[in-house]
């Protein structure tokens, strides 16, 4: 077990990612070692990524996974051997700013409702941008579909400081998520089977209906490479992100029209899928249809999920299921029918 004596331990999770740890560790520890004690989880990576840490930071506690358990999974199996109050989940593609964890510690110790948060994420190739995972700050729609503050779809917002006010969320993204670490242990931490893709949401949600709430903290900014393991159209993220969504929602929805928004969102998966067919995009098409079909598989297991969550909740509740960052609306219906293609103008 790794006792980390400073408030945060930043978890790196890395899959084959020397070239980023050569690029961005170096400052990641130069701008987060006086609140933070740096861990790389290697997710039994096959380039030199444990070699390059053993000879260049050795002092590093550094933890191997004996295989790729995935995001999910990897970052549980880490998680499960570290000591912190909390901890900071952090992508190795990432580049953090001076100081970047100090308004985020202030606000966590300060509102204890707050299970955890997340800083603005901009790109790191265009840093005027909001980055697609994250952004400023995660929100769902009423069929459980993630958009943000800044990203909603593919359409990705400049920043003009329109997102930096400190705001409740729905989810805060894996890329750079901090969470107090008695949340992720009481909350059973993140879903194995997602493998990657979605299970921060499932989490956040998870915790949300239990009364905990999340949020954003844009005066913390960090940015952001981005498709750093699966590049944003490979049919691999697509079935994981559409298998795992609708897990998501089956876990976490506590409405009562909770199997017409599933048959919904599968129409709305099948014309996702058919407009990927008529752009010559098939392997997506393939890969939505095989997403179906595991979920169908799944069913059941899934509902196992959905009830032992409920009990989980009951114990570790500390009020009414949080809203904050749930959208009454379709967000498909906004984007594609109402042409509202930015955040702020989903409230005009």
């Amino acid at each position: 077990m790794i006792t980390v004596k400073k408030p945060f331990a930043i978890v790196i999770l890395n899959y084959n990612g020397k070239a980023y740890l050569e690029k961005f560790l170096p400052i990641v520890i130069e701008n987060s070692e006086n609140l933070a004690e740096i861990i790389v989880a290697d997710n039994f990576s096959t380039d030199e990524s444990v070699s390059f840490l053993k000879n260049n930071f050795p002092n590093m506690s550094l933890i191997q996974i004996d295989k790729n358990y995935g995001y999910a999974g990897g970052y549980n199996k880490a998680l499960s051997q570290i000591n912190a109050k909390y901890f900071v989940l952090l992508n190795s593609d990432l580049e953090v700013t001076k100081d970047w964890l100090l308004t985020i510690y202030d606000y966590l110790e300060d509102n204890e409702n707050v299970a955890g948060a997340q800083p603005k994420i901009l790109s790191y190739h265009q840093k005027d941008t909001f980055e697609h995972a994250g952004a400023s700050g995660g929100w769902l729609d009423i069929l459980g579909y993630p958009f943000c503050r800044g990203r909603i779809f593919d359409t990705v917002e400049i920043d003009h400081g329109q997102y930096n006010s400190i705001q409740s969320i729905a989810w805060a993204s894996g890329a750079a998520m901090i969470v107090r670490s008695s949340v992720f242990n009481n909350f059973g931490g993140l879903d194995g089977d997602f493998f990657a893709h979605m299970e921060e949401i499932d989490f956040c949600w998870r915790t949300k209906n239990a009364g905990f709430d999340w949020v954003v903290i844009p005066s913390s900014t960090v940015f952001h490479v981005g498709g750093g393991t699966l590049d944003y159209e490979n049919p691999r993220k697509t079935f994981l992100n559409f298998r795992n969504s609708l897990w998501c929602l089956q876990k976490n929805d506590t409405s009562k029209f909770l199997i017409f928004k599933i048959l919904s969102r599968l129409v709305l998966d099948g014309i996702a899928g058919l407009q990927f067919l008529l752009k010559g995009k098939s392997k997506l098409t393939i890969a939505i249809i095989k997403a179906h079909w595991s979920y169908f598989s799944t069913i059941f297991k899934t509902q196992q999920k959905r009830k032992s969550n409920n009990k989980n909740n009951q114990q570790y509740k500390i009020g009414l299921k949080n809203k904050n960052g749930f959208l009454n609306k379709s967000i498909v219906l906004q984007y594609f029918a109402k042409g509202k293609k930015t955040f702020n103008s989903l409230f005009d």
